[in-house]
């Protein structure tokens, strides 16, 4: 019977991309680490690990993780001292699959561990640009989105309102949501752990948002463009530089 469940045992490949160097052996261990993972929750197919050392100016590397469970985009990230990160990450990933497999609620709560990332300082560069038609839905969809994929904050359009919108981690409840112009608390407001941004989005320009979130030491800040009216979630990266999501009625063509 062993051997039977041996020869019927999902195959699983991890692809792994390091930015920096990486030998042989560690690659062969986030490999099976990972794998490892996969197996046990009886998953077939692929998943891609980046690992990035030295991501961040103590030196730490940044792993990050993706994959698809049933059509679903999953994806874990997390930073931390030299090879013990692939550990943290598998042990992320394996938390994450529990949740998605079992079909059950979302995580309503700030993650202890990973903190924020927090520095003041002069205006960074925007190095990254991802434009995206954000999905309309409800709070709760939003929420079970950036739980999935492991975001601190997640750009989508309100159901309720068709402004665009973000959930993201914060107290006192464990989630907060901002829109562009209405605080109106959602439907089935009393029954999530959810508090509302009492305050409209600033318009702003990408250069203004960019200053604000440096000299204010933000790790993202949610704004609507002065020239479309469009919502754009800046976020800070491990390397201190920044990425922006821009929300779009239609993706550019390449």
């Amino acid at each position: 019977m062993y051997a039977d469940e041996v020869a019927t045992m999902p195959e699983s490949f991890v692809e792994v991309i390091v930015d920096g160097t990486a030998s042989t052996q560690e690659m062969d261990r986030a490999r099976a680490e990972l794998t490892e993972v996969l197996r046990r929750h009886g998953l077939a197919g692929s998943a891609r690990l980046r690992l990035t050392h030295d991501a961040r100016i103590d030196g730490t590397s940044v792993a990050q993780v993706n994959l698809c469970v049933a059509g679903t985009p999953v994806r874990c990230q997390i930073d931390g001292p030299g090879t013990l990160v692939l550990r943290v990450v598998a042990e992320r990933l394996d938390r994450s699959l529990n949740r998605q497999l079992a079909q059950a609620p979302p995580r309503w709560a700030p993650d202890p561990e990973r903190a924020s990332l927090v520095t003041v300082g002069e205006e960074r560069p925007i190095v990254r640009r991802k434009h995206c038609v954000p999905h309309r839905c409800d709070p709760a969809a939003a929420v079970a989105t950036m739980d999935a994929l492991d975001y601190d904050a997640h750009l989508f359009t309100d159901l309720d309102t068709g402004e665009d919108a973000i959930v993201y981690w914060a107290g006192p409840l464990g989630v907060r949501m901002a829109r562009q112009r209405r605080a109106c608390p959602p439907r089935d407001f009393e029954h999530l752990p959810l508090t509302m941004n009492p305050h409209p989005t600033r318009v702003l320009t990408e250069s203004a948002a960019a200053l604000r979130l440096c000299g204010y030491g933000l790790p993202f800040l949610f704004f609507t463009d002065a020239e479309d009216g469009r919502g754009r979630l800046l976020y800070r990266r491990y390397d201190g530089d920044l990425g922006l999501v821009v929300a779009t009625s239609a993706l550019p063509v390449s």
